[in-house]
């Protein structure tokens, strides 16, 4: 029987929640900001390379680049592809429509977990999952309300982009067996680069970082990789059930933000959206942390 998480463990996980939360929402703040200076790919290419330093720094000074190999290296590739391809359509997304909808929508990314996991992983879809996934969808409509009036780019962009997430977290998921974290995040920001070097300077054109966007993307850079380890904290001392309605704070926090900073308009049903996907995500939740009681 699994033992119910004692409330200084959950204040923790709140704590390391916290710490992800505000750097996600500085990550969309900069992300906007560059946004008028710099393509997606040459955003991700600097991020990268910014990332690059960061790994090798932490890793030289914790002595895990040792760990780092090419064992399952197509994995990787592949993972970070998705990845990539994410991430581009997230920061794509974030001037061209409310910031409260491109959060909305990164929430489905547990509804496409549970699909993929079903597709290719031959997980079985259970009479729960598939509520789930029913009642995911239902707030995605909300959110997006798709008519040939409001059917942007921009929500296009961060629908896909949060079917590039999931595919990025199923295969986190299994490389954490036998891969470090040290060498996932190697190999994430060096692929990573080498795919920005591709897509910014096929044209032979590549913006460098001015004295006004080096902060900017410096933030990105930073917030990126440490709105995921939160998480990856928070996860080792609370379970999914504790530490999801916490990272669904994003959500009110990014809606202040993009009224105070951009004069963006209260989207009643985005809102009421995310609350129908995050009612699909947490009850899979709750429904898989029972089944191991």
């Amino acid at each position: 029987m699994t033992q119910t998480p004692q409330r200084p463990a959950i204040l923790t996980a709140a704590m390391w929640m916290s710490g992800s939360i505000i750097s996600f929402t500085l990550m969309a703040i900069a992300g906007r900001e560059l946004a008028s200076d710099l393509d997606t790919f040459e955003l991700m290419l600097w991020r990268s390379v910014i990332g690059v330093i960061i790994v090798l720094s932490i890793g030289g000074y914790a002595g895990t680049l040792n760990q780092v190999n090419t064992h399952h290296f197509s994995r990787h590739i592949f993972r970070n592809l998705a990845h990539f391809t994410g991430q581009n359509l997230w920061f794509f997304a974030l001037p061209l429509i409310p910031l409260a909808q491109v959060f909305a929508l990164e929430f489905t990314v547990p509804v496409w977990v549970m699909i993929f996991a079903t597709l290719c992983l031959g997980e079985k879809l259970t009479s729960v999952r598939l509520f789930a996934v029913l009642l995911g969808f239902c707030g995605i409509l909300l959110v997006a309300r798709p008519d040939t009036a409001t059917l942007s780019p921009g929500l296009v962009a961060a629908a896909f982009a949060a079917i590039g997430f999931a595919i990025t977290h199923i295969l986190t998921k299994q490389m954490t067996r036998h891969d470090s974290i040290t060498k996932i995040m190697f190999w994430l920001v060096v692929t990573q680069t080498v795919f920005g070097l591709i897509t910014a300077g096929y044209d032979g054109e590549i913006t460098l970082p001015a004295s006004d966007t080096a902060p900017w993307l410096i933030l990105v850079g930073i917030c990126g990789l440490l709105a995921h380890f939160c998480i990856a904290r928070a996860l080792t001392v609370a379970p999914a059930m504790i530490v999801s309605p916490i990272d669904f704070a994003r959500l009110p926090i990014i809606v202040v933000v993009g009224i105070i900073l951009y004069d963006e308009a209260l989207e009643w049903t985005a809102i009421i959206g995310a609350f129908v996907i995050f009612g699909a995500n947490y009850l899979n939740i709750l429904t898989e942390s029972r089944k191991n009681l």
